[in-house]
This record gives C-alpha cells, structure tokens and sequence, in this order.
C-alpha cells in the first residue's frame, strides 16, 4: 500500500536526444527509451539511499489503495512508543512545510487512526474578512487525536469549497455539519475534545472521512470540480 517513488520528468527526458531533426522515432521507441530511463534511475535511487517508508516526508496522491483503507486503531499504551510519536512528529512537519490546515495518518503511508490540525494566528491574512466571516474561518492552536470519534451538534448542511493535499490542485464544493465535536487520545495519550463549528468543523469531518478510507470527492459537488490552477496553466 505504500506510494512507490517516480522520477520527475526531468529524470526521465534525461540523455535522450535524437540524432537529427528530422528522425523522429516512433512511439514504441520513445516509450521504451522512456522506461528504461525511469527503471535505470529508479534503480540508482533505491541502490544508493534505499527506498522510502512510511511514514513518508510526502503526501500520498490518489489512487494510493492507503487512502481508501480504513485506518486501524492505536493502541492506548503505543501512543509514547517511538514508532507513534514519529509518526505524529511527522504528520506535522509536513502539514506546516505544506502550508495545509490538518493531515492524517493514511496521508503519509500509515494506517492508523491519528490526525493533526492547526490554523496558526498569523495565517488568518490568507483570507478576506468577509469570507472569514462567512465560513466563519478562526484560527486554532495544534490539535493531535489519536482514535478519534465524532458527534454530530448541528445536523443543518453548508456547502463550501474544499480542496485536500492528497487529490492535488483541485477544489469542489461539499456539504458539511455545521458543527461537531471531536474526541480522543492526545499526542500524550490523554483525554481530548474539540467542539468546532464553521471551517474547522469542516476540517475535523473532512479529516475523519480519511480515516474511513473517504476523500472529498466521493461528495462532492462533480458540477464545482475545478483544478484552482487552470488561469496559471492558460499564461
């Protein structure tokens, strides 16, 4: 289930040049020039600095057969074990080095029910007031949950856009709670709850559907599917 390491293009495009111009090859040779390119390099990698494992410094895209597993849950006394903490240390690094608001488990490879959440202070300038106020969007400090289980505290809808690391520079609206609570195990293996409304109850939803094995698109809006980059593509 772990996402397999593949070479950007530029390791793939390197050292293959034609001769001349006018001697275009065929598309059976370009692929098989292409494989071979791709296996030679990736064979190098995994020789010198061994493949990677879970939990991995990326976040696994999908079609990864991880994002659609149920995640296990943890062992209460596992929580101080190395294997857990690095796990949860590394869940967070990535979510800040990504610049995303939450990650979970199965993002970095690793089946287990534990996700992380943050919306530092200083981030709040991303949005405009108005929209903040709309989706009523607050920041909060670190949240870690380990196990966690959600209650439902406010069964009316909205449907806002939403985007995840893990399906790329894509965005669609999806119906949401408008409020929930959280609770579970802390990075310390303590009792912790979290009542949200607005945005974050958006988040914690969204974050509890990865741990079920369920992305954002599964409900979707298919009509508001947009890749938010297409403006950048057309320049």
């Amino acid at each position: 289930m772990a996402c397999r390491w593949r070479p950007s293009l530029a390791w793939v495009l390197m050292g293959v040049r034609w001769s001349h111009p006018a001697c275009k090859p065929s598309v059976r040779a370009v692929s098989s020039s292409v494989v071979k390119k791709r296996s030679y390099w990736q064979y190098l990698r995994r020789k010198i600095l061994k493949p990677p494992t879970p939990p991995y410094n990326h976040v696994c895209l999908v079609g990864d057969p991880i994002l659609r597993a149920q995640a296990a849950p943890v062992e209460p006394v596992q929580i101080a074990s190395p294997e857990v903490q690095a796990v949860i240390k590394k869940l967070v690094r990535v979510m800040r080095r990504e610049n995303c608001v939450a990650l979970s488990a199965p993002q970095l490879g690793v089946p287990l029910q534990i996700f992380v959440a943050e919306y530092p202070e200083k981030r709040c300038y991303e949005y405009p007031s108005s929209l903040c106020t709309i989706q009523q969007i607050a920041p909060f400090p670190l949240r870690v949950f380990v196990n966690p289980t959600m209650k439902v505290l406010n069964n009316q809808l909205a449907t806002f856009p939403e985007g995840c690391q893990s399906v790329g520079p894509f965005s669609a609206c999806v119906p949401r709670y408008l409020a929930v609570q959280v609770s579970g195990l802390n990075e310390a293996g303590e009792q912790t709850s979290w009542q949200a409304d607005g945005w974050a109850a958006r988040i914690i939803q969204h974050e509890m559907d990865h741990l079920r094995g369920v992305l954002y698109i599964d409900k979707m809006d298919s009509n508001t599917f947009v890749n938010v980059q297409w403006a950048t593509v057309n320049d």
